[in-house]
This record gives C-alpha cells, sequence and structure tokens, in this order.
C-alpha cells in the first residue's frame, strides 16, 4: 500500500513539473526542443528580401505563428530562392493532436521565422500536389534529411503531409492601405 503511495506521489510529482515546464515554455523567447516556445523577440528583424541560398543545409528553424503567439521548431526546405516548410503525420491520430499550429495557420497564416539568429515576417502559403514546384521541394526535403525515397507530390493531397511555402509578407501591407 505504501509503495502504491510513494509511486502515486511520483508520477504527480513528474506531471507537475512537466506541466510547468510546458506553461513556462509559453513565456519563453523561442521554442526549446520539443516544447513550444512564446513568440521570437530576439534577433535582428530582417525587412528586405533576403538570397534564402544561405539556408539551404540549415536544419532547422524556428516559426511562430501570429495568432495565437506560439513559436515551434520545424524542418525547411530551400528551392529555387524560396523556403518551405513541411508538416508530416497529419493523417495519425496523434500528429493531428500534436500539431495544431496547420489549423492556426489556415485561420491567420501571418509568421515569423527565426534563421540563425534573424527574423523574417512571412506568410504561410499552402502548397499541394498540383503546385509545379512540390515534387522538386519534396525531393529536396528527402536529399536533406536522408528518406530513403522521394514521397509522391499525391501526398499532399492526402493530408498525411502538409508543405509551405514561406512568401513575403504583403497582406500587412495591403490590409492597412485598403
Amino acid at each position: 500500500m505504501i509503495v502504491l503511495r510513494i509511486l502515486s506521489v511520483l508520477i504527480g510529482a513528474v506531471i507537475l513539473v512537466v506541466g510547468v515546464y510546458l506553461i513556462g515554455m509559453r513565456f519563453a523567447d523561442g521554442p526549446n526542443a520539443l516544447a513550444a516556445g512564446g513568440p521570437l523577440v530576439a534577433g535582428e528583424l530582417v525587412t528586405e528580401e533576403p538570397d534564402w541560398s544561405f539556408a539551404r543545409d540549415v536544419m532547422e528553424i524556428e516559426l511562430q505563428l501570429m495568432t495565437p503567439p506560439r513559436s515551434r521548431t520545424v524542418w525547411m526546405a530551400e528551392h529555387e530562392g524560396i523556403l518551405y516548410v513541411p508538416c508530416g503525420y497529419m493523417d495519425s491520430w496523434w500528429g493531428r493532436l500534436w500539431k495544431q499550429w496547420p489549423a492556426e495557420a489556415r485561420e491567420d497564416p501571418r509568421a515569423v521565422v527565426r534563421i540563425e539568429g534573424k527574423r523574417y515576417e512571412r506568410t504561410l502559403v499552402p502548397v499541394t500536389a498540383a503546385d509545379p514546384e512540390a515534387g522538386s521541394v519534396l525531393a529536396e526535403l528527402a536529399r536533406k534529411y536522408g528518406f530513403p525515397g522521394v514521397p509522391p507530390a499525391a501526398t499532399l493531397s492526402s493530408e498525411a503531409l502538409l508543405l509551405y511555402k514561406l512568401a513575403p509578407r504583403v497582406a500587412d501591407a495591403a490590409a492597412a492601405s485598403g
């Protein structure tokens, strides 16, 4: 009986520590490993459109949506001067439970990415199997992350894999003027 009580207290303590950590991360400047973080505030905000070729072999970037202002670590690919972010496992129950950001991006596609300490304002634009660059971007992701084969572009139609183009944020300027 006493062993059960000790085990219950230990499990409760672990749950409490993890919960406090995860809540505290919501106020941090960026994510930490698997834990989502708060808004990306540190680093120079680059306003001109950069030459993204510097990011070709960067393995992970930090991505923050504006609504809600949470950040996470994601993979990315650079293809022909454009950045892309994949989101896999969306056809599984745990993928849909764990990865809420694609649904949030549908509501508000504005984002900030931080790469090598610099921040860039972007708009997440969904890429579909019908988009001409889809196959090339998937091939680049396979090369970069060592996938045994290139996922077929049709995967993008099945919702198993989502892909977003990180386009310049022009909607803010259009909204302000009109």
